[in-house]
């Protein structure tokens, strides 16, 4: 997403500052010198090399049932899906409830068949559908 761009296009400003400043400082500091091990594995180049060559994502959908209560679906969705919040969860079922079906989250596909099994399993009707790569 476009969030995901922001953070690491900063991600790799902070990187690009944090090296240059501990050029600046030059040897006989010792202290100056700890930054740039901080990111031992950090490449600056590694974001544009790999944008590309992302796996595809899947959104794990929520359909509307005339069987389960309300408060029941939000709180199954809590249970499986931890990152959703309460607001999350009831938006969701609002939203299926009145279009007959909601988005519940956008992730690989491992882990979106482990949701969507997880919402089965307690009732609901889930299904997953790809939604092309994460940009």
């Amino acid at each position: 997403g476009w969030l995901g761009v922001k953070q690491s296009k900063a991600r790799r400003q902070l990187a690009l500052a944090l090296a240059l400043n501990v050029r600046a400082a030059g040897p006989g500091g010792g202290v100056a010198d700890k930054p740039a091990t901080a990111f031992p594995k950090f490449d600056l180049d590694k974001d544009v090399r790999t944008r590309k060559k992302k796996p595809p994502r899947y959104q794990v959908l929520l359909h509307n049932d005339d069987v389960n209560r309300r408060d029941y679906v939000v709180k199954v969705l809590l249970k499986i899906v931890p990152t959703l919040t309460m607001d999350d969860a009831v938006n969701i079922m609002n939203e299926a409830h009145i279009n007959g079906m909601a988005a519940v989250i956008i992730c690989g596909q491992e882990e979106a068949e482990e949701y969507c099994e997880g919402l089965r399993k307690n009732g609901l009707i889930s299904t997953i559908e790809p939604v092309g790569p994460s940009d």
